[in-house]
């Protein structure tokens, strides 16, 4: 397949660029291409006339996501609105990367495709947005929802965690917000049985287990062979400007129900990635 990666240049995109063989793949980011520009869009990808179009391109810092909303909804919202218009026209398909923010966070359980969503930050109301721009207007389409997302060159929570370890002899570490670490190899292995299978609609995407950020901090320790101190603390001591879910857990049920392949372990999955990031 010819295949389009938009944000090539970002934390997954450039794994993607690496990991998907056997396919054409064209990748694009600032100043290539601006998503935001209707026009651009429309005449990159009718000129390109991929097969499909993995849509990573967005504006992923959260905390700024809420100080700056209208730039955050102009790239996440606005800017998969343009992506969206212009695969329907080429009769691309469409696989836009989503997130666990999309929910509240409040479950008790793993939150399945099929759950209601309800976002609290200014992020995850622009990443629904994005969501919802794709189903009106793209009809071939895939939605992977990952979360706690890290892979190499960062930035992500295991690249702060190595610092921070090196650097001190004790942090203190959230222990009351519970997620599935996953790791961009793990997310492009998952597209690349989507890609082979075939398969449409909203898909989740992260890896199997849970863990609280402390607990994620403990095994990136471990992994790493860092000696710091780690002391689990909650939320509340820890303000940030957006609200995180207390529940990020995502249950990749319609892997399940389509036959494919597993994601991988969380912590297996960090323990043979570690020396790559």
């Amino acid at each position: 397949m010819k295949i389009l990666v938009t944000g090539a240049k970002g934390m997954l995109g450039r794994t993607l660029m690496r990991s998907l063989s056997g396919h054409e793949l064209i990748g694009t980011d600032l100043p290539e291409l601006d998503i935001c520009a209707a026009g651009a869009v429309n005449d990159f990808i009718s000129a390109l006339r991929p097969d499909a179009v993995i849509h990573t391109a967005a504006f992923t810092d959260v905390d700024r996501c809420e100080s700056e909303p209208d730039a955050a909804f102009a790239v996440n919202a606005g800017g998969t609105e343009n992506i969206a218009r212009a695969c329907a026209a080429e009769n691309a398909w469409l696989l836009a990367i989503s997130t666990d923010y999309v929910f509240a966070g409040d479950l008790d359980r793993p939150y399945l495709e099929s759950d209601p969503t309800g976002p609290r930050s200014v992020y995850g109301e622009s990443k629904l947005a994005a969501e919802q721009a794709v189903r009106e207007l793209c009809p071939e389409h895939s939605i992977l929802r990952i979360a706690w997302l890290y892979g190499p060159g960062g930035p992500s929570f295991v690249h702060t965690m190595l610092k921070l370890g090196a650097e001190r002899d004790s942090i203190k570490v959230v222990d009351d917000q519970i997620g599935n670490p996953t790791s961009t190899f793990a997310v492009a292995e998952g597209i690349g049985n989507i890609l082979t299978a075939g398969l449409t609609g909203t898909i989740h995407l992260s890896c199997e287990g849970e863990a609280s950020w402390y607990g994620f901090a403990k095994e990136i320790f471990a992994a790493a062979s860092i000696d710091c101190k780690l002391t689990p603390c909650r939320s509340e001591e820890f303000p940030r400007p957006a609200p995180r879910p207390r529940n990020s857990r995502l249950e990749n049920r319609a892997l399940q129900s389509a036959g494919l392949p597993a994601m991988r372990d969380w912590l297996d999955d960090l323990q043979r990635s570690i020396g790559m990031i």
